[in-house]
């Protein structure tokens, strides 16, 4: 498969699933996005179209595994979320499969009292 073709495919899959997604300041849409080193994360008001808050891994001190500096990026996703007086939010898993990283980051923002 050409590069070309597989960048369509992932923008088609990421937009069916943001079709039924909406994110707004009560509860907003809670974005991944995962490359081959990093895992970041934003908090989005779809309405304002305004980005609330973010975490990344790079912003870790320490080297760690992906799934662990997945882990670090929903703990702070969590922390920060709580800062900006948010307590629920959308998950918007994008064209990635629920699993991995992406499962740790959800399951340590729930850990971390975020509701999703």
């Amino acid at each position: 498969m050409k590069r070309k073709e597989y960048n369509a495919i992932k923008a088609r899959r990421a937009r069916r699933v943001r079709e039924r997604i909406k994110g707004n300041h009560e509860r907003p849409r809670l974005s991944v996005f995962r490359s081959n080193k990093f895992t970041s994360v934003q908090l989005i008001d779809d309405m304002n179209k305004t980005t609330i808050t973010s975490a990344s891994s790079r912003e870790s001190k320490k080297k760690e595994s992906k799934i662990s500096g997945a882990q670090y990026v929903g703990k702070m996703i969590a922390e920060r979320a709580k800062k900006a007086g948010i307590e629920k939010a959308v998950f918007d898993r994008g064209s990635y499969r629920y699993h991995g990283r992406i499962k740790a980051l959800v399951e340590s923002a729930r850990e971390n009292g975020l509701i999703l």
